[in-house]
C-alpha cells in the first residue's frame, strides 16, 4: 500500500531558472520528488534536494515511468505533476499530469492563451483532477495587509498606481526560448504577468487598457481599474534603469507607487512558494479561473495597437 504520509511529485523543466524554489517547497512541505525531466542535464541541483530522484532527459521515457508506476499501483505512483517548463508546454504537461491521475501544479504563465483555459477546464472536469498554478504575490504579507487596507478604504476613489519594473537582460534571453513570441507570449507574459495578477487582485477588474510602446525589449502602457489608474512600464534593456540604480551596480528597479507613496515589497519573496505549496497540498490553492484575468489581460496588450505618448504614459517614455 502506498504511503499516505508525503505526497509524490515528478516535475518538468528541472533545470531551469525557477525550479529551484518548486524544489525546495516540496522538500520544506516534507514530500517526496520521484521523477524529474529536462532535455538539459544540468541538474546537479537535484542533490542538494533530492537525490535519489529518477532523471530523465526524454519526455517519452518519463511518460512511460510515471504511466508504468501507476499502472502497478506502486507506492511511488504520482501525486501532483510540478511543471516549470518553458510556456508553451504548460497546457501539453498539464495534460500529461491529468492523464496519469495526478493533479498538475503550473507555474505561471498558465497558459499562453486564454481560450486554452476552457479546454483545460473541460479535461480537468473529466478527469476529476485538479489543476492549481503559483501566484505567489498574493501570499505576500505586505501585499496581503495592503489587500485588507485598500478592501477597507471607505471614500472608494480611485488611486493612481505607477509601475516600473526593469529587470536586465543579456543578449540571450532574445535567443532562448522567452525572446520567441510563440513560446512565451512575450515579454508581456513572460515577465508582466506577475504584476497583472497582482494589479488586478488588488485593484479589480479592467475597465479601459492602452498601449504606448511595444518593443521585444520594453512594453508600456495604462490600465483603469476598477479601484485604480496604473501607468506600468516592463523592461528588460539596462538602458531603463535610473543612474542612482547604475550607480550601485544594480541591474534590476523595481517601484511601485499609490498615489505618490512607494509601496515597498521588494522582501519577503524567499518562502513565497512553500506558503502556496502549502495551500495547495491542502486543497486551497490557486485554480483556472483565478489565473484566468490575468491571462486575458495581457493577450489583450499583446495584440493592443501601441498608441505613442499621450497623457496617460508612464514617466520613462521619452
Amino acid at each position: 500500500m502506498k504511503n499516505t504520509s508525503a505526497k509524490n511529485l515528478a516535475i518538468t523543466g528541472v533545470a531551469g531558472y525557477i525550479a529551484p524554489r518548486h524544489l525546495k517547497a516540496i522538500r520544506d512541505t516534507g514530500n517526496k520528488l520521484i521523477a524529474a525531466f529536462d532535455p538539459h542535464d544540468s541538474v546537479g541541483i537535484l542533490d542538494s534536494f533530492f537525490p535519489n530522484t529518477h532523471f530523465f532527459t526524454e519526455f517519452e521515457r518519463l511518460e512511460r515511468y510515471v504511466e508504468k508506476i501507476r499502472s502497478e499501483k506502486s507506492k511511488d505512483q504520482i501525486d501532483y505533476v510540478t511543471i516549470c517548463s518553458p510556456n508553451y508546454l504548460h497546457d501539453a504537461h498539464i495534460r500529461f499530469a491529468l492523464r496519469n491521475q495526478a493533479d498538475a501544479i503550473c507555474e505561471k504563465p498558465l497558459v499562453i492563451n486564454p481560450w486554452n483555459i476552457d479546454a483545460l477546464q473541460k479535461i480537468e472536469s473529466s478527469s476529476g483532477k485538479k489543476i492549481y498554478t503559483i501566484l505567489q504575490l498574493r501570499v505576500h504579507p505586505l501585499l496581503l495587509k495592503l489587500k485588507k487596507e485598500i478592501e477597507n478604504n471607505q471614500q472608494k476613489k480611485k488611486v493612481d498606481i505607477v509601475l516600473s519594473y526593469v529587470t536586465s537582460r543579456g543578449p540571450w534571453y532574445q535567443i532562448s526560448w522567452k525572446g520567441n513570441l510563440e513560446r512565451s507570449g512575450g515579454l508581456i507574459t513572460n515577465i508582466g504577468i506577475h504584476f497583472f495578477d497582482l494589479l488586478l487582485w488588488l485593484f479589480g477588474a479592467v475597465q479601459k487598457s492602452e498601449v504606448h510602446l511595444n518593443e521585444k525589449d520594453k512594453i508600456c502602457g495604462f490600465l483603469e481599474l476598477q479601484n485604480a489608474r496604473v501607468k506600468w512600464y516592463l523592461s528588460i534593456d539596462m538602458n531603463d534603469l535610473p543612474k542612482e540604480v547604475i550607480d550601485k551596480n544594480q541591474r534590476t528597479f523595481r517601484s511601485l507607487t499609490m498615489d505618490g507613496k512607494e509601496i515597498e515589497f521588494s522582501g519577503g519573496f524567499t518562502d513565497l512558494h512553500t506558503e502556496v505549496y502549502k495551500k495547495t497540498l491542502s486543497g486551497e490553492g490557486f485554480r483556472l479561473e483565478d489565473a484566468r484575468p490575468p491571462i486575458e489581460l495581457v493577450y489583450q496588450i499583446r495584440n493592443l495597437k501601441p498608441k505613442g505618448k499621450n497623457n496617460n504614459a508612464h514617466p520613462f517614455v521619452t
